[in-house]
């Protein structure tokens, strides 16, 4: 295991006692989905949720007048598990484009590819878990761990569902990235250890995502 995971995995190991979870995503904790993490700072959603996120001083987004959503990606690609199998990730990216294009499709006409003058959205799903109820409720067990077989959903009390996403806003016209967003969610409660995921259990959390994204787009166009 590398220094990574096995950083997460000491932190998961002492849920309770450390307190390391955040409601903002970790260092420890970036998937490596996008190119540069460094930039980063800790802001609010419109919504006022936390995000850790970066915005291209001075772009000028009126520049784009269409928005080309990219199929939204597993990173790093997952083992499957009896707790969350593939049906509920391939659910989740599909539920996830389908709600980009439709929040996104408010503000600007939505494009076939990326081109002059077409925002591209480049999402990633980096986190799926399902850990017992009242240890920690935003900690996050990334995907590599997952495929590692860490878990912490033992026992028969009831689940927290926990979801993460990396996405980059890219120029179309040079591939250029102006902006970055990390965040992560609660999805819905599961009744016992032995309920499986479902993408049900992840749409509030992707609906809400997808709209704060809008929003913030919309607020930068508007200065």
């Amino acid at each position: 295991m590398t220094l990574k995971p096995l950083a997460v995995a000491l932190c998961i190991a002492t849920l309770g006692i450390t307190g390391c979870a955040s409601k903002y995503v970790a260092p420890e904790e970036y998937s490596g989905f996008l190119k540069n993490y460094m930039a980063l700072t800790e802001e609010k959603s419109p919504s006022g949720a936390p995000v850790m996120r970066w915005i291209k001083p001075g772009v000028d987004v009126n520049q784009f007048n269409s928005v080309y959503v990219e199929p939204s990606q597993l990173y790093p690609q997952p083992k499957p598990t009896e707790k969350i199998p593939q049906s509920t990730l391939q659910g989740i990216t599909t539920y996830y484009d389908q709600v980009l294009k439709t929040q996104f499709a408010k503000a600007l006409p939505l494009a076939t590819g990326p081109g002059p003058g077409v925002l591209v959205v480049r999402p990633a799903i980096t986190a799926v878990s399902a850990s017992t109820k009242g240890l920690q409720p935003y900690e996050v067990i990334p995907i590599a761990l997952i495929a590692a077989g860490v878990s912490t959903a033992t026992g028969i009390r009831d689940q927290d569902t926990s979801i993460a996403t990396e996405a980059a806003f890219l120029d179309g016209s040079n591939n250029e990235v102006v902006a970055q967003v990390v965040r992560k969610g609660a999805g819905a409660e599961l009744d016992n250890s032995s309920q499986v995921m479902t993408a049900s259990d992840a749409k509030a959390v992707l609906d809400g995502w997808a709209r704060d994204m809008v929003k913030s787009f919309e607020t930068l166009k508007g200065h």
